[in-house]
C-alpha cells in the first residue's frame, strides 16, 4: 500500500468511532508495524490533520476534523454492493427499493474504471430459492420516526384477530421475517408482531408521549432481563 493511501486508510479507520484507536490496532489492520504507524501518525500532525492521543494509549480525531469522505475504495464498494443484496433479501418491499436507489447513487458518482467493482463484485450472495412475502413498512417506519402511536389489527399463529394501540421502537430483521417490536398499550409490556400478519395498520395522530431514544433504551433493558430470564 502506498503511503499516501495508508495515511487515508488510517483517517478512515478512526472515523469510524469516537475512541481512542491503538497504534496495534491500526497496524494489525494496515499489516504494517507499529513504527510505521507512530512515523505515520507524526505525519499526519505534521500536516495539521488534528490527531489526539498518543504511542500506548490509543488515537482519535478531533471532534472538529470536518474533512469530507473521498471515493470508495474496490473493497468498500463490494461491501455495499453485499450489503443492498442482503438487503433485498429482507421481507420488506421498501427496504429493497430503497436498497436499489442507493446503489444507482452510488453509480452515478463513481468513476467509469470504479464500476466493475459494483456490478462484477468479487462477493455476492447465494441465490434465492424461494421468494418472500415482501411487506410495505413505509408508515410504521414514519411512525417511529414521529413518535407516533399505531392501531394495529393483528392475527396471531392461532388465527386469533385483535387490536392493539402500540407504541413502535424499531423494526427487526432476518431473512425470513420482519418483527415490529412495541410497547402494547393493551398488554402494558413490550410485544413482537410479525409484519406478514398484521391485517391493518393504522397511523395515528397522536404521540407516544415518550423521546424515541429512551423508549428504545427501555424496550433494550427489557430484552436484556427477558435474555436473562431464559438462560
Amino acid at each position: 500500500m502506498r503511503r499516501a493511501d495508508r495515511l487515508f486508510q488510517i483517517i478512515q479507520m478512526l472515523r469510524r468511532t469516537k475512541l481512542p484507536v491503538t497504534a496495534a490496532r491500526l497496524a494489525e489492520e494496515l499489516e504494517v508495524s507499529k513504527r510505521t504507524i507512530y512515523r505515520d501518525m507524526a505525519d499526519l500532525a505534521g500536516q495539521r490533520v488534528p490527531v489526539e492521543g498518543e504511542a500506548g494509549t490509543g488515537y482519535r480525531l478531533s471532534e472538529y476534523y470536518d474533512l469530507p469522505p473521498l471515493m470508495f475504495t474496490a473493497e468498500e464498494l463490494e461491501a455495499v454492493c453485499l450489503g443492498v443484496q442482503l438487503v433485498q433479501r429482507l421481507p420488506d418491499a421498501t427496504l429493497a427499493n430503497n436498497a436499489n436507489d442507493v446503489l444507482s447513487k452510488i453509480a452515478s458518482v463513481i468513476p467509469g474504471k470504479m464500476m466493475q467493482f459494483l456490478h462484477h463484485s468479487a462477493v455476492a450472495v447465494k441465490p434465492e430459492e424461494t421468494g418472500a412475502n415482501k411487506t410495505d413498512t413505509r408508515q410504521i417506519r414514519a411512525a417511529i420516526r414521529d413518535s407516533k402511536k399505531l392501531l394495529l389489527e393483528y392475527r396471531s399463529a392461532e388465527g386469533k384477530v385483535s387490536k392493539r394501540v402500540v407504541w413502535p421502537v424499531v423494526l427487526g430483521y432476518d431473512l425470513t421475517h420482519c418483527l415490529l417490536i412495541a410497547w402494547c398499550e393493551n398488554k402494558k409490556d413490550f410485544r413482537h408482531f410479525r409484519t406478514d400478519r398484521l391485517i391493518s395498520v393504522v397511523r395515528l395522530d397522536e404521540y407516544t408521549g415518550m423521546d424515541r431514544t429512551v423508549l428504545r433504551a427501555r424496550w433494550e433493558q427489557w430484552r436484556e432481563a427477558e435474555l436473562l430470564r431464559f438462560k
